[in-house]
């Protein structure tokens, strides 16, 4: 699974995607646990992230597919 770090999230990071080998069906809380592992910092932007899976919001429910490419996108703001 490609994972895709925008904005804030790529800053906190530190860098602009990360691959999580996993062969098995995933949910949106499982890959918080492996960010949480991996990319600490992204933790305190947990509650205002939203993910999306292959261009579209994941809905709360929806399983993340190994062969996904998943983007972590911080709040915005409009104006």
């Amino acid at each position: 699974m490609r994972i895709l770090f925008f904005a804030t999230t790529r800053d906190l990071a530190g860098c602009d995607s990360a691959n999580w080998n996993t062969d098995t069906e995933q949910t949106a809380e499982s890959l918080w646990n492996w960010l949480s592992v991996r990319f600490p910092a992204l933790l305190p932007l947990k509650p205002s992230t939203r993910i999306a899976r292959n261009g579209t919001w994941l809905m709360q429910g929806e399983l993340l597919q190994p062969g996904d490419e998943v983007a972590v996108l911080p709040p915005v703001s409009g104006g």
